[in-house]
């Protein structure tokens, strides 16, 4: 039976309704609504969700990592997470700082493993929150091995990723049909790994990556990729701060990358988008460090 215009707009209304929530209603989202993707039993078993937090802007945050925010006891959080998303935490909630940093001082990795399957086993319900995405060089399978063979229960919060965040404030993306079919996700941290990269494809016309942490490795990349084949004016913009209010864009070329970054002095995390410009009058960029491209 076709149910009447009004009668119809009536119940779409009704269900949007419903289904909209506002942040007001998000930040009092209770443990009732949210259990880490497992029941815990008498308040007595212990679980940990590994939370990406996202590149550092709390806008992009996903819904599910707030309700995790807002429902832990503990959280375990890198040091690159931003106090916009720590404010976010139930007031219950025992915040831990891990100290990581790429290159920088931090908790051993045995000394977290160990600290997470210490307040899981103590019945509490754990975040170990980390920057951009967990899955995406954040050493997670370090810490799911762990509390694996402890027989612990955890569960996997995605978040969004530096790259996406960095490429999106360029107004450029990471795959473009007629230019490249795969992009690269790099890091410069582990610079014995780095040095097996297979150089030679990646300079190739047209080729994209994003490598994470690579400010220091910048003179090392210009170089393997030159003596590779790739064109000196190949565009490579780095983005600093990527989401955040102090976020800086660095757009320069292959050659002249390393001196760029010397002189820019950017300060924070870095990724950095081999083969990409920022596209031109994008309105979106809060600084843009134009080099000549000659």
């Amino acid at each position: 039976m076709i149910q009447p215009l009004k009668t119809l707009q009536s119940s779409l209304s009704r269900l949007f309704g419903q289904m909209a929530v506002a942040p007001s209603r998000l930040a009092e989202a209770s443990t009732a609504e949210y259990q880490f993707g497992a029941e815990r039993s008498m308040g007595t078993v212990g679980h940990v969700s590994f939370v990406g937090a996202g590149p550092g802007d709390p806008d992009l945050l996903t819904v599910k990592a707030l309700k995790a925010l807002q429902t832990a006891d503990v959280i375990l959080h890198d040091r690159l997470i931003s106090d916009e998303i720590l404010s976010l935490a139930g007031r219950q909630a025992r915040l831990v700082d891990t100290g990581k940093t790429g290159f920088g001082p931090s908790m051993p990795q045995s000394e977290i493993n160990a600290h997470i399957l210490a307040e899981v086993r103590a019945g509490n319900r754990v975040v170990r929150l980390k920057s951009g995405d967990p899955t995406v060089f954040g050493r997670l399978d370090e810490e799911i091995d762990a509390c694996t063979a402890a027989g612990l229960a955890w569960d996997i919060v995605p978040g969004l990723t530096a790259a996406s965040a960095a490429v999106a404030s360029i107004g450029q993306s990471l795959t473009k049909r007629g230019r490249n079919k795969a992009a690269r996700f790099l890091t410069g941290y582990d610079m014995e790994g780095f040095a097996d990269q297979d150089w030679r494809s990646l300079a190739r016309p047209g080729e994209v990556a994003a490598i994470y942490m690579g400010k220091k490795a910048a003179r090392f990349i210009s170089g393997r990729l030159l003596m590779h084949g790739a064109a000196a004016d190949t565009p490579v913009t780095v983005v600093a701060n990527a989401s955040r209010p102090d976020q800086r864009v660095l757009a320069t070329t292959l050659a002249d990358l390393p001196d760029a970054l010397t002189e820019a002095e950017l300060t924070g995390p870095a990724l950095t988008l081999y083969g990409l410009a920022p596209r031109e009058a994008q309105p979106t960029l809060q600084t843009v460090l134009q080099q000549e491209f000659a």
